[in-house]
């Protein structure tokens, strides 16, 4: 909603995304009573992926329709996590692997008819995003406070992202409505819903975790449906049952 409307430019986008992030969350550790945290949690090289996941994110879809940037960025999350997992030892059972395939056949159906050739420059850059975010991902499977650990994260990137906007300050294009879908994007989407994400990862394989994500083109299908009025049609349903299938499929490979 923001960057595809030019409400906003994708360096400033990133910037009030994590900033607001980090503000949100260290709020949340001091009303938890858990001040020591805001700095103690998290580290360096987290923090990095989830920095370069999010600038990298802004500036591909500038290029990018929504369907293909979804290709490539959950593409590249899936042979990251599951690439790293496998040489680390781990082994998905047939019906895991089975789950993947079918969910990832889904996302395919899913964005088809949006599928455009890419620029490679926008392509690589969504690639490096989802690279880093499988990797952003994997570091916080041991997690034991995943609120200062993501907290931690996101302060950590703030002087990150400072940096890395200073050669676009003559490009900052800001409009009241962009700022507040980046504030939210930062607070509520990217803080609360990664400190729950780092949360649910200690009870799943890097596999599950993984194909698990795939939802996340369903669930936002979903959404655009019921606050952009956007249309369901038959493809959309079909998809969401071989993307729901396959996680189900995955998850039971579990027992």
């Amino acid at each position: 909603m923001a960057l595809g409307r030019n409400e906003i430019d994708a360096a400033s986008f990133t910037a009030i995304r994590l900033v607001s992030g980090a503000i949100t969350l260290s709020i949340l550790l001091l009303i938890s009573n858990k001040k020591d945290a805001v700095t103690k949690g998290g580290n360096w090289r987290s923090a990095f992926f989830l920095f370069a996941y999010a600038i990298c994110f802004s500036f591909a879809y500038l290029g990018l329709t929504t369907a293909t940037g979804a290709l490539i960025l959950f593409g590249c999350v899936q042979m990251t996590m599951i690439g790293i997992s496998i040489s680390k030892g781990e082994r998905p059972s047939r019906l895991e692997w089975l789950g993947l395939v079918v969910a990832l056949a889904g996302l395919v159906y899913l964005v088809l008819p949006g599928l455009t050739s890419p620029p490679l420059i926008n392509a690589a850059l969504m690639a490096a995003a989802g690279v880093s975010w499988g990797i952003y991902t994997l570091r916080g499977r041991g997690s034991e406070d995943p609120l200062a650990d993501t907290t931690g994260n996101f302060v950590r990137s703030v002087p990150m992202i400072a940096l890395a906007t200073l050669p676009f300050l003559s490009q900052i294009h800001l409009s009241n409505r962009g700022i507040v879908l980046a504030i939210l994007s930062g607070s509520v989407a990217s803080g609360i819903g990664y400190t729950v994400w780092y949360a649910a990862l200690k009870y799943h394989t890097s596999t599950r975790a993984a194909v698990l994500q795939l939802a996340v083109p369903v669930i936002a299908a979903t959404g655009g449906i019921l606050f952009l009025a956007e249309s369901a049609d038959l493809r959309l349903v079909i998809a969401a049952a071989l993307i729901l299938g396959g996680i189900g499929l995955t998850i039971a490979g579990r027992k």
